[in-house]
């Protein structure tokens, strides 16, 4: 499955933004977000790249749904461990 996780953008340099994503913070390149970034905006990441800059209105929705996913208790709930995952290996790649 391939996943898209929402960052706040925390610095801009050219083509490249350093993100926070749940604490963890890493640099996303921006070649390819479908609008300007500005820091305090939020970006959804894929792979390393900003696809999508979200639109304020549904930020607060979209970060929502996340903490849903990570707080979901089951241990089947496929999305929510492998956002889990995608995480710890962010964290471990530091």
């Amino acid at each position: 499955m391939c996943l898209g996780v929402p960052g706040k953008v925390l610095t801009v340099d050219g083509s490249v933004a350093t993100v926070d994503f749940f604490g963890v913070r890493r640099d996303v390149r921006l070649d390819i977000v479908d609008e300007p970034v500005e820091p305090g905006d939020y970006v959804m990441n894929h792979v390393g790249f900003a696809i999508r800059r979200i639109p304020p209105a549904e930020v607060k929705e979209t970060l929502a749904l996340y903490e849903q996913l990570l707080a979901a208790i089951s241990s089947e709930d496929l999305l929510a461990a492998d956002i889990r995952g995608e995480i710890a290996a962010t964290r471990e790649k530091k």
